[in-house]
């Protein structure tokens, strides 16, 4: 997926190949034999319905001249029955293709969800999620035609082409040969559109991919932007990106609405040229029976054309969309296990880095040549200005990205060459962004291990200082609180949050700016809490107030992707750096 805004098309790294076929094919094994069998009931459905023309022949041209009414009965009698079978086929088709249909959408919406679950962080860094969010869901909904109706219908419509021929030649050769010469004239003129078609509809699916990339990120902002009283711009680009969602989807309804009037009017010059040659050329031995039944053989031999044309419609539509998907699915995670990787042991948490350089773009280097050693039980403050790394620092001692030189060890183990679930389960991370999940308190805590008591959550609660506020509420830890916890204050979302991790009872602790929403007199609760649990853990702390940090057990100066200065409070106040100009500068902040 290339990397863009909303409002930026998307380009196909490649087009539509036959390999895309073969790999949807690979969804559609495991339903072989039910698929089979509505094929197979097709195939009857159609030999039924070829019965009923050839039926009305033999009573025109046979048993109403002769006045066989016996025979009359019986061949009305078969030719319900005949409707009847086609009824109680469509029905049972209907239902187990939809089944059918259902399942490979749901295999195949699991394995996008799968690859999206490895994907990196940087792959979402620089994607809008609604342009991801439209491949799992709109995208893929959009093949439940084609799966559900469209593959058996082809078969059992080229078995039927193929069957009235064959009734059409029996009864007629002449005017069999005669119904054929609409075919290379309606294939001279469907071949063109066939480019035209497949751009169109390209071009309507990227169209709503920006107007689904664009309404995620309205809801996401919604505050922002009621907050700025900007509703009247939000409103003229989300008109402006559905005029272009509309504009694209009606050049390729107009193109999609050329094949039946074209499909529609060969079949019916078709038809004119059969009565032609039956009434002026083979007149003579052509009876009434004879043509009514060969009509009727034409109509259906130019329905299930017809019904190709509307086939050839859905699987423009669906591969436009198919490419789309498997471009996703085909997205290479790439930070995961190396071939050899092993189970990181349980840690003791001694965490060094030996001149580590990372960059998120190749030509912009965010940190050059970092190197430093947290013993067991350390803690670790990380400090600098804004931009300077980090952030960074902490996300690569998880690997959430892949470090472009040096070496991240933990307990001698080089994380690059351990399981990335190994290492990241004996970690509790707080990140800046406290996510709340749509749920009870109690299940968003517990997430942090999910094998935990109630007893073990309303804990790890009390320890950060949440269990009251909790109680609060009327229902308690059973509150439930929407997704990103609208109905929570930022503080009491990185409270709860802070609860998650520290329930994972991790070796490594993680704290991005954990306090940051925390006003001060909750913030000296919780750190009389955490001065116990931090025992026996490595801590690394990012903390805009140094406050937080002053009793850290090495304090690190970043700027610049370099460390300036390492050391305790007091050693880097007196060394008069930039550690003690950034603390001097805060401290004179809140006494004015």
């Amino acid at each position: 997926m290339a990397r863009n805004t909303f409002d930026q098309d998307e380009t196909l790294e490649q087009g539509f190949n036959m390999y895309h076929v073969r790999r949807l094919y690979d969804y559609m094994r495991p339903y072989l034999k039910p698929i089979i069998w509505c094929m197979f009931l097709m195939v009857i459905s159609s030999l039924l319905g070829l019965l009923g023309p050839y039926i009305i022949k033999i009573a025109l041209d046979d048993l109403i001249p002769a006045k066989d009414l016996t025979g009359l009965c019986i061949a009305t009698i078969a030719f319900i029955l005949s409707l009847i079978g086609i009824s109680w086929i469509m029905k049972n088709r209907l239902i187990t293709m939809g089944r059918v249909g259902q399942d490979i959408l749901i295999d195949m919406r699991h394995d996008l969800f799968v690859n999206l679950q490895k994907l990196p962080f940087t792959y979402y860094d620089n994607r809008p999620h609604g342009k991801i969010l439209v491949r799992v869901v709109n995208y893929i909904n959009s093949l439940s035609d084609l799966l559900s109706n469209g593959f058996v219908n082809l078969v059992a419509d080229i078995f039927s082409i193929i069957l009235t021929m064959v009734f059409m030649f029996v009864l007629d050769t002449r005017l069999a040969l005669v119904s054929l010469i609409g075919v290379p004239i309606l294939m001279s003129i469907m071949y063109p559109l066939k480019a035209l078609q497949r751009k169109a509809h390209q071009k309507l699916s990227t169209k709503q991919s920006n107007m689904n990339a664009y309404v995620s990120e309205s809801i996401n902002g919604m505050r922002v932007t009621q907050a700025f009283a900007h509703e009247e711009e939000s409103m003229r680009v989300n008109e402006h990106v559905c005029e272009e969602y509309s504009n694209a989807w009606l050049g390729a309804v107009k193109l999609n609405f050329l094949v039946w009037p074209i499909m529609d009017n060969v079949a019916t010059l078709t038809v004119a040229l059969v009565y032609f040659s039956a009434v002026f050329i083979f007149v003579d031995d052509i009876s009434v029976g004879l043509l009514v039944a060969f009509v009727a053989y034409v109509w259906r031999f130019w329905g299930p054309i017809t019904n190709l044309g509307n086939f050839y419609n859905t699987i423009i539509n669906a591969m436009a969309n198919l490419e789309r998907i498997f471009e996703l699915m085909d997205e290479k995670p790439t930070v995961h296990d190396c071939d050899d990787a092993t189970e990181l042991p349980k840690i003791e948490g001694h965490v060094e880095f030996e001149d580590v350089k990372f960059a998120y773009e190749e030509d912009e280097m965010i940190l050059k040549g970092i190197s430093f050693e947290a013993k067991p039980g350390e803690r670790v403050a990380i400090v600098g200005p804004t931009g300077s790394g980090k952030t960074t620092i902490i996300n690569l001692i998880s690997r959430f990205y892949n470090i472009n030189d040096g070496r991240i060890l933990i307990d001698g183990h080089d994380i690059s060459k351990v399981t990335l679930t190994s290492l990241r389960g004996q970690m509790g991370i707080m990140m800046q962004d406290s996510f709340i999940f749509s749920g009870t308190i109690m299940e968003n805590i517990r997430y942090g291990r999910l094998d935990a008591t109630d007893e073990e959550v309303i804990e790890a609660a009390k320890v950060v200082k949440a269990h009251d506020f909790i109680m609060t509420f009327e229902n308690g830890y059973e509150t439930v609180v929407n997704e990103r916890g609208d109905r929570l204050s930022v503080g009491q979302r990185q409270l709860i949050s802070f609860a998650r991790a520290l329930l994972a009872n991790p070796k490594i602790l993680i704290l991005d700016e954990a306090t940051s929403s925390i006003d001060s007199q909750t913030e000296v609760l919780l750190q009389q809490g955490l001065d116990e649990l931090l025992k026996g853990r490595t801590s690394f702390v990012i903390a805009h107030r140094l406050s937080t940090i002053k009793n850290s057990d090495k304090i690190i100066y970043i700027q610049d992707g370099q460390i300036l200065e390492m050391g305790t409070h007091d050693e880097l106040i007196a060394k008069g750096g930039g550690y003690c100009h950034l603390y001097t500068t805060q401290y004179e902040l809140l006494r004015a």
